[in-house]
């Protein structure tokens, strides 16, 4: 009977090739597919930016799975694009193949691995590699501690609704709001409604070459990409 292989949930951190572990760089060098999400498109598949990352490290001759996910708005996880490559590399895990996941940043921070993972860490072996986050990222670049002593952090999606985004930032002691986006007019509005436009920090592709890192009151666009953060903490926490 042939041994179950492994399905590995590999953190591939923030943008920065080598921000990649140690650990996870072992692992793709033995594993023989290596699978990572792609923005689906009308002609096929968009560039993989967990695969850009992790290209310096990739093995030539690898079996390579691009998962195909829509980038449009609209219910998400997309359950049927996740229970088709589950199955696909279900049947590599079945015939004794490791199989690395690529996942930008870490696989359980808002980590697309988790749905693979839910739908096959029961019937194979798993383990998830932790990746540096874009939490850790941005901080540094930005060089804005997140938090100190007994202050709360509080990862804010920045699709809430504008009320309850408006109640969370007002609660917490510092917040990072992540998934900006389209959304960047609105949190800012709510930042500046509640006082709290000084001191925050806007940072776009952290690590990456097309590194920005503002103050959030400077910041003119009405939109942001994807791989965007806001941070913001009191002005009495210390620190920048």
């Amino acid at each position: 009977m042939t041994e179950h292989g492994t399905l590995y949930g590999l953190g591939v951190g923030p943008g920065d090739p080598e921000l990649l572990t140690l650990k996870a760089h072992r692992i793709l060098q033995s594993a023989p597919v290596i699978a990572y999400p792609a923005p689906a498109t009308g002609d096929g598949g968009g560039d993989s930016m967990a695969r850009a990352i992790a290209a310096p490290h990739i093995p030539a001759d690898r079996t390579e799975i691009a998962i195909l996910t829509p980038m449009t708005p609209g219910p998400f996880p997309a359950n049927d694009v996740y229970d088709r490559y589950a199955a696909e590399i279900g049947d590599h895990l079945a015939a004794g193949r490791d199989v690395a996941l690529l996942c930008e940043g870490d696989p359980f921070l808002y980590g697309s691995f988790m749905y693979v993972f839910d739908r096959l860490a029961e019937r194979f072996p798993c383990e998830v590699v932790p990746g540096v986050s874009s939490l850790g990222a941005c901080a540094a670049r930005a060089g804005a501690p997140l938090v100190s002593r007994n202050q709360v952090l509080t990862i804010v999606p920045a699709p809430l609704p504008e009320d309850d985004l408006r109640r969370r930032l007002a609660e917490t002691d510092a917040a990072a709001v992540m998934k900006v986006g389209r959304h960047l007019t609105k949190v800012r509005n709510v930042l500046s409604d509640l006082g709290r436009l000084d001191g925050a920090w806007y940072v776009e592709r952290a690590t990456m070459e097309a590194e920005t890192v503002k103050p959030l009151a400077e910041v003119d666009l009405e939109t942001a990409p994807y791989f965007s953060m806001i941070l913001v903490r009191h002005a009495d926490a210390g620190g920048r």
